[in-house]
């Protein structure tokens, strides 16, 4: 992952935090274990052994059945996924106020929007 998301700035990059970072930013949709892993800088091995503690802790629920696959989403009724989405929210609008305290500081033109 090159580009650091605000969630794994904060919180770092272990196995959970990506998982639970990718799913945040893909909450429209749901996804097959195969998809995750393709897009995550992890091992299979890795992903599995996290994966069941996510499972086991409600954090993702299954969706539907696509042939033998099983899609995925992220449970946002889950109290724990709650609080990331929250955390993630308020780290984005702080990046936001940073960025506009910046822009302010140089004395830059603030895109306003159309």
């Amino acid at each position: 992952m090159e580009n650091k998301t605000l969630l794994i700035k904060c919180l770092g990059s272990s196995p959970v935090i990506q998982i639970m970072d990718f799913f945040l930013d893909n909450r429209l949709f749901d996804y097959s274990k195969n998809e995750i892993i393709d897009n995550l800088n992890i091992g299979r091995a890795t992903f599995f052994k996290y994966w069941q503690e996510m499972e086991n802790f409600s954090m993702v629920q299954p969706t539907r059945k696509i042939g033998k696959s099983t899609l995925y989403k992220l449970s946002e009724k889950n109290e724990i996924v709650k609080k990331l989405i929250a955390l993630d929210s308020v780290l984005c609008k702080r990046a936001m106020d940073m960025a506009y305290k910046e822009q302010v500081r140089e004395k830059l033109p603030i895109p306003v929007p159309a």
